[in-house]
């Protein structure tokens, strides 16, 4: 478990997520087939239509109801199904915003053939998890609903397409299941209030200006979902659900005919719609104007600019669009490249930008630029994203960038045609979803890798520049900005903002430069090492190796990715050995490569040396281990040993990165406290801590204290002596062909024989019953978190007791608090074991709800407990859980993530690897008398920590 102050490196290193994603499109869509190839096509690209792929059976039943099936093994055993509609909350009447949504809650409700909520029901009772498995989302311009199913017995896969069926056109609307589910939606809607939300809400209809999608956000308003009338939300289901926009998608491990029969039985017989209403477009109008809006929170956490340039939307269906999107994909993939520079200079004017391309709704895209900027600095920000768009206007990039983004567009689409028999059933699922709601093509791989490699080496730097002209344009400009609201923070005017747009077209701007870097990674290569001794684990066919420097290796070969080999690595010690009083200084070890970089390298020399190339590594500090973990193309594989060597032996430290990195993290950090979330999770890790130095919240204050030099110190010493690592290898591989790749660059690590361990800190959570309360927020919500933690008989069956008691309680729950109560949108049910520094379990229960409700539905939660503690459970749950079970054991077996894991955790738990393969045996031997010993045992209501949040003013809550 990572420690409290431990730094999410992910937050400025990749994209920020938002309330509203603008997706950039995918310049291709990864399927597989032979098919037919771009050599067959006319020579000359812009005539010709794109090629839907040969592996899909597309058709149109006679009510008009689309339909796509494809054959597809990965994973086996399962199929994916999706029933699609073309209608969303845009196609709402003012008394229905919200009802487009609530249709589809409504499907799980109840229909003609299930009656309440006996779908959920029986796709639990076949192994399939309400959430994962079990699931729908309304949009703008559609709902979707998706099932995966196992296809290994007939009349499950037949059940699947009756309940597709039923969706489209039986749903019950029964007055009594109406009422229970209001308050659910009700509950998803408060979820989703807070500062972003309430800025959301000012600065879309400015988006939106003239459009309907303005005024139709599909969470809906809840005075409607509070009042509307059943008929009104049955006008809604008759007006738009219907066959002539509705497709059904199914893609898995099956018989496409049988499948194609069960279609035309099941969603043919749905009647055609007599008189339909026209399913109109709604425009996102133009404007010559730049439009504003300035939004302010007290409890926002960050300020962000939003710079979009609307577009009308285009469709990708000839050779000439697939190769603009490729020459588009390129000009994002430039620009972001600079960006990520820019936030790695001193004193950057952004804490994290990026640029995307992508559809906005139906009826428009967008270009945008988005950036998270510090406290008062939206005017600074700004003014840069326009200076490196102009930039780019003025100069366009180099030829050299353009090189490295080309090579890495070309091995991601050799990769994926490398993986073509190895595709999940979801991805394609996925792309036929879009494929019918944009009436678009969706073409094979073996078309995408021709086209790809073909199109790619034609592109010319002019045209890609050319595009920062067409989109950055004066018209069809929305700036949108969001910040905190407190003393001290001064948003700029709207005429002020709107004299940046013109300042730039003056400024004086130089071109980018940049200098190629080293053409190897290590200058001097090591002589390595050799393997000393082999053993093998037939039962779970694992190679062992032990290295002349001590270095031990562990190795499965499968064949689950063509084209994938990954790796973990672990020595126990880890920030465990840093004393309290110097934790902090030197807590950020794996910082410092992170973002130095490692030998003659920067880490934006780095990526700059590795275009083209499959491979990632990255090394870690735990609480009681460190490690280096990665993957790699068979290809890349020596490169990817290469950076694991460096890591070990060349870490660099340059203090001006770092600071610049703590800088920027600081600015994440500046308004956390006003974040009533921030404030839940942070009482509650400092009371499961009992307050320890080691765990306290980050905060600005804490990374003022980091001292770089202590890190870096910290880290080599980590990664000073290699003897006591153990590595796992898991992938498409032959160990006797890399043996000589490990023994040169593993075998050459630095090795002193010494033994090291970790070192118990002494963190306890508290015991007894302790109860902490928050008051915090605007916004009328509440949420709990309930911890229950003691000691525990580490072993295999063990660990799973805890995690079937979880499943069973998330089902329970879910269906008292949920269903039945109304009362929450969903229960988390989390369990966790450790072995060290002492064996120890905890069980997390968490939920959120009106505030007024949460102390009512914490009792019915303990209730629950109590239940399971004093008479088990049925049969039929004990069916749920062990199902469950099986059939996620059942694909995750053949996946390499699973297996790495098993290695590592079996190895570091002193498990025999050869009893992997029977956890079947102990979820086959689950009983209910099991259940209820392990609800006795680790549900303790006499020893349980419970921190609740409440609004501010809310007057029902006393703080303890």
């Amino acid at each position: 478990m990572r420690s409290g102050i431990r730094l999410p490196f992910a937050l400025l290193s990749g994209t920020a997520t938002f309330a509203f994603a603008f997706a950039v499109s995918p310049a291709v869509i990864l399927a597989q087939q032979p098919g037919v190839t771009l050599a067959q096509q006319p020579a000359t690209a812009g005539v010709s239509s794109l090629p839907f792929d040969p592996a899909v059976t597309v058709g149109t039943l006679s009510n008009g109801m689309r339909y796509y099936i494809r054959a597809n093994h990965k994973p086996e055993k399962r199929a994916e199904l999706r029933l699609v509609v073309n209608v969303g909350s845009v196609l709402e009447d003012e008394d229905q915003r919200g009802l487009a949504h609530m249709v589809e809650h409504m499907a799980f409700r109840g229909t003609k053939q299930f009656a309440g909520n006996q779908i959920s029901s029986y796709l639990e009772s076949v192994g399939m998890r309400y959430g994962p498995d079990i699931n729908a989302y309304t949009s703008f311009d559609e709902t979707v609903y998706m099932i995966t199913i196992p296809t290994d017995t007939a009349a499950i896969v037949e059940k699947g397409f009756q309940i597709l069926s039923e969706w489209a056109h039986n749903v019950a609307f029964e007055p009594a299941q109406i009422e229970k589910e209001r308050p659910v939606v009700i509950e998803e809607w408060r979820l989703g209030q807070g500062a972003e939300n309430r800025m959301q809400n000012k600065w879309f209809p400015v988006l939106f200006t003239g459009s309907k999608y303005g005024e139709r956000i599909p969470i809906g308003l809840k005075s409607v979902l509070e009042t509307y009338k059943p008929a009104t939300l049955r006008r809604f289901y008759d007006t738009w659900y219907r066959p002539d926009l509705m497709a059904v998608v199914a893609v898995g491990d099956f018989d496409k005919q049988q499948i194609e029969g069960l279609i035309r039985r099941y969603l043919g017989a749905i009647p055609r719609a007599s008189a339909p209403k026209p399913r109109p477009i709604f425009p996102v109008p133009p404007h010559e104007n730049t439009l504003i809006s300035v939004n302010s929170d007290r409890e926002a956490t960050r300020s962000v600019i939003r710079l979009l340039y609307k577009q009308p939307k285009r469709f990708n269906t000839t050779t000439a669009s697939y190769r603009q999107q490729l020459v588009e994909g390129l000009f994002g993939s430039m620009f972001n490249d600079r960006f990520g520079e820019i936030t790695q200079k001193p004193n950057p004017p952004f804490i994290n930008a990026y640029a995307a391309e992508g559809d906005l709704v139906r009826s428009a895209e967008t270009f945008s630029l988005t950036a998270i900027v510090a406290d008062n600095g939206i005017q600074r920000g700004l003014n840069a994203l326009l200076i490196e768009g102009d930039r780019v206007k003025r100069f366009g990039f180099l030829q050299s960038e353009l090189d490295r983004a080309r090579k890495d567009l070309q091995r991601g689409i050799e990769q994926a045609y490398a993986e073509r028999d190895k595709t999940n059933s979801n991805v394609y699922a996925g792309s036929y979803v879009s494929a019918f709601l944009q009436n678009e093509p969706s073409t094979s791989i073996q078309y995408d890798l021709d086209a790809v490699t073909r199109f790619l080496p034609g592109i010319t730097l002019a045209e890609v520049n050319k595009l920062a002209g067409e989109w950055m344009t004066d018209r069809n400009r929305v700036l949108a900005t969001t910040s905190p609201e407190k003393p001290g923070i001064i948003n700029p005017a709207n005429g002020e903002l709107l004299l940046a747009f013109n300042a730039v077209k003056g400024a004086e701007i130089t071109a980018f430069a940049e200098t190629a870097p080293s053409l190897q990674l290590v200058e001097a290569e090591p002589s390595g090492g050799t393997v000393v001794s082999e053993r093998q684990i037939k039962e779970v066919g694992v190679t062992e190796w032990k290295l002349s420097n001590g270095v031990r290796v562990l190795l499965k070969p499968t064949d689950f990715n063509a084209d994938q080999i990954t790796f973990t690595s672990y020595s126990p010690g880890g920030a465990s050995l840093l004393s309290d009083a110097s934790y902090i200084a030197a807590s950020a070890g794996d910082l410092i490569p992170s973002t130095s970089g490692v030998g003659k390298f920067t880490v934006i020399d780095l990526q700059k040396f590795l275009a083209g190339k499959q491979v990632s590594v990255y090394p870690s500090i735990d609480d009681l281990s460190e490690g280096v973990s990665g993957s790699a193309s068979q290809r890349d594989v020596d490169t990817m040993l290469q950076l694991v060597y460096l890591y070990f032996t060349q870490p660099r430290l340059d203090t001006t990165l770092v600071n610049t990195f703590l800088g920027r993290y600081k600015g994440v950090l500046a308004n956390r406290s006003a974040s009533p979330e921030a404030a839940f999770s942070d009482t509650l890790q400092v009371t499961m801590s009992q307050h320890s130095v080691r765990e306290q919240p980050v905060s600005a204050e804490i990374i003022d204290k980091i001292d770089a030099v202590k890190s870096f110190d910290f880290y080599k010493a980590r990664f000073a002596d290699a003897s006591g690592f153990t590595f796992v290898f898991v992938g498409n591989f032959k160990p006797n062909s890399i043996k000589p790749l490990i023994a040169k660059w593993l075998g050459a690590l630095p090795s002193t024989g010494k033994k090291e361990t970790w070192r118990d800190t002494g963190i306890r959570p508290p015991t007894g019953v302790v109860q902490r309360v928050v008051k915090k927020g605007a916004e009328q919500k509440a949420r709990t978190a309930l911890i229950f933690t003691g000691p525990f008989e580490y072993g295999r069956q063990n660990r799973y007791y805890l995690s079937a008691l979880a499943e069973l309680l998330n089902i329970k729950l879910r269906e008292a608090l949920r269903e039945n109560l109304g009362g929450t949108y969903g229960v988390a049910v989390s369990p966790g074991a450790s072995r060290d520094p002492l064996p120890s379990y905890s069980f997390t229960i968490g939920f959120g709800s009106a505030p007024e409700r949460l102390e009512a539905l914490t009792a019915a939660a303990l209730a629950q407990i109590d239940s399971v503690k004093r008479f088990g459970t049925t049969p039929e749950y004990l069916a749920k859980v062990k199902e469950a079970a099986l059939r996620s054991r059942e694909t995750a077996i053949k996946q390499n993530g699973y297996w790495i894991s098993q290695i590592a955790a079996f190895d570091q738990s002193g498990w025999p690897l050869a009893e992997i393969p029977d956890g079947d045996k102990l979820i086959s031997a689950l009983t209910a008398d099991d259940l209820k010993r392990a609800a006795v045992k680790y549900l303790r209501t006499d020893n349980y920590v419970r921190v609740s949040l409440y609004p501010e003013n809310f007057s029902g809550a006393e703080v303890r």
